[in-house]
């Protein structure tokens, strides 16, 4: 199902430098010793700008939801990557308002960027919408993340040009599922063939596009009676999921005794997070997991007696680099090369996913000031691999890798 992997060697640093030229006053030797250091730099930069095919052009990253830390990642590195290519970006947040997502597109469009990467829009919506835009504007160029496309029938659909991605839902929901499995306390069962019995933390078919596939990766673990749901529960009011989340499991949990649960399964951290305060209250000692991370997530596994054990998530500085790069492949018109990277699925739906990674109450136990910003720092190498990512020559030749 995986193409090769194309190894790419990382580094990324494009010195941008503006050198001031002051009057003529003393000392006036220092002058031509700048302007001879400068020189190099400024060669550097217009070489740069030069074998890029992108250069001059001007890209936004505009994201349905309100900033967040990894949104905050996610945007400087791409900020970072379009600068090293040549190009301007900005960053558009949209406080989970859908028509002031769609306004902006809109909006850019009209203002002549030439291209859009798009985040989190409805699947009742986007296709729809995209497709108008796109209609509208032919030469621009768009690329989404978590961004689903149906019909008015309901069907899966494409729009020709339109690269999308998301993340590897299904191996974070798997990859849980085996981090419960290894847990030292889950051993015998495991050793025995017997199954384990989770608490499942999810919504029900169709509520959204990642949720939907999370359980594609957890189903086999079903189907093949290596797991049992002695319930499958969601919070009731999702306007305030976290403080719902506490509330169903701990009316969930005065059912069961701790033995009778040997792990809980959720599918997002903000669920996770009324989770881990009913375990807190309760006095429960049951190990949870959780898909996507962020600092609060990082901090409850670190409280003593933490029962929060892994978090499944992504690299957001490397999804910023990753959106950057397949926008710059669309507006060189290089599909080939998109299609040519490991992530791409052709038989799945011809998109991109970006690998998942397990993080462990361990690794972030493991130093002193683990946060976000430094995960890279005790995560598992795969966390920093970039050998994923589309590239061709001229990104070779400016990024390094």
């Amino acid at each position: 199902m995986k193409k090769k992997l194309m190894a790419i060697l990382l580094s990324a640093a494009m010195v941008l430098s503006l050198v001031a030229c002051g009057a003529k006053e003393e000392p006036a030797a220092e002058a031509p010793a700048a302007t001879e250091e400068a020189a190099p730099e400024a060669a550097v930069e217009e070489e740069a700008a030069a074998a890029s095919p992108v250069a001059g052009k001007k890209i936004a990253y505009i994201m349905l939801m309100s900033p967040a830390t990894i949104f905050n990642m996610w945007s400087e590195s791409f900020t970072e990557t379009a600068e090293a290519l040549g190009m301007t970006a900005d960053t558009f947040f949209c406080a989970d308002n859908a028509d002031e997502w769609q306004t902006r597109i809109e909006t850019c469009a009209a203002a002549g960027y030439d291209g859009l990467m798009v985040s989190h829009g409805g699947q009742e919506y986007a296709w729809q919408f995209l497709t108008d835009i796109l209609a509208k504007y032919p030469d621009l160029k768009i690329v989404t993340f978590d961004t689903p496309f149906k019909d008015a029938n309901g069907d899966v659909a494409k729009i020709e040009g339109v690269t999308q991605f998301f993340q590897q839902d299904a191996g974070f929901a798997a990859g849980l599922v085996e981090a419960l499995m290894a847990l030292p306390e889950n051993a015998d069962k495991v050793a025995a063939g017997e199954p384990l019995n989770i608490l499942q933390v999810q919504q029900g078919a169709g509520f959204n596009s990642p949720f939907d596939r999370r359980q594609v990766g957890y189903q086999p673990y079903l189907d093949e009676g290596k797991i049992v749901n002695v319930e499958r529960i969601a919070p009731t009011d999702n306007q305030n999921a976290t403080s719902s989340m506490r509330d169903v499991t701990a009316a969930t949990l005065a059912n069961y005794k701790d033995e009778d649960i040997d792990g809980i399964w959720c599918c997002y951290d903000a669920y996770a997070q009324g989770v881990y305060q009913a375990l807190k209250e309760g006095g429960r000692q049951i190990p949870m997991v959780s898909v996507d991370i962020c600092n609060e997530d990082i901090q409850f596994m670190q409280e003593e007696g933490s029962q929060w054990k892994a978090c499944a998530t992504t690299n957001w500085s490397s999804n910023g680099e990753f959106a950057c790069r397949v926008l710059a492949l669309q507006l060189a018109d290089q599909y080939d090369d998109i299609a040519a990277a490991s992530c791409y699925y052709e038989e799945i739906g011809a998109w991109m996913e970006i690998p998942s990674t397990i993080v462990t109450q361990e690794q972030v136990t493991s130093k002193e000031g683990v946060t976000i910003e430094n995960l890279h720092e005790v995560a598992d190498p795969s966390y920093q691999d970039t050998s994923w990512m589309p590239t061709c020559d001229w990104m070779i030749e400016i990024l390094g890798r």
